[in-house]
């Protein structure tokens, strides 16, 4: 990859979400801020380990708020940040694209695993 590729911003952007399951929580977040285990819930398929660890990357990029409530015991919500509501405002783009094109993509994505394998 070139200098300019690794600083454009749609690289950013991808790097920003890159990681299984980043995407589907940002959509979750998008909806409603939400409570780990109805995160949880919302996304049957991922751990509760990746789940963490996904949530910590998220926030530690900015694009999601974690808030403590001094409860017993603690209440924890997740929410998006600024930027990640922003975040996820692109990626809607992205959805409409892959909605519109998908098919054709992934057509020619098992045409050439067919053709290798």
């Amino acid at each position: 990859m070139t200098n300019t590729m690794e600083n454009c911003g749609f690289a950013t952007a991808l790097r920003a979400i890159e990681g299984k399951w980043k995407v589907d929580i940002l959509c979750e977040l998008g909806k409603a801020a939400r409570r780990f285990g109805r995160l949880r819930q919302a996304i049957p398929e991922i751990s509760e380990k990746m789940l963490a660890q996904q949530l910590r990357e998220l926030e530690a990029d900015g694009l999601v708020n974690r808030t403590t409530y001094p409860e017993t015991p603690p209440k924890v919500v997740y929410s998006l940040t600024k930027r990640g509501a922003a975040l996820n405002l692109a990626a809607g783009a992205l959805c409409q694209w892959g909605e519109e094109f998908g098919d054709t993509v992934d057509a020619r994505a098992e045409a050439r695993v067919a053709a290798a394998g």
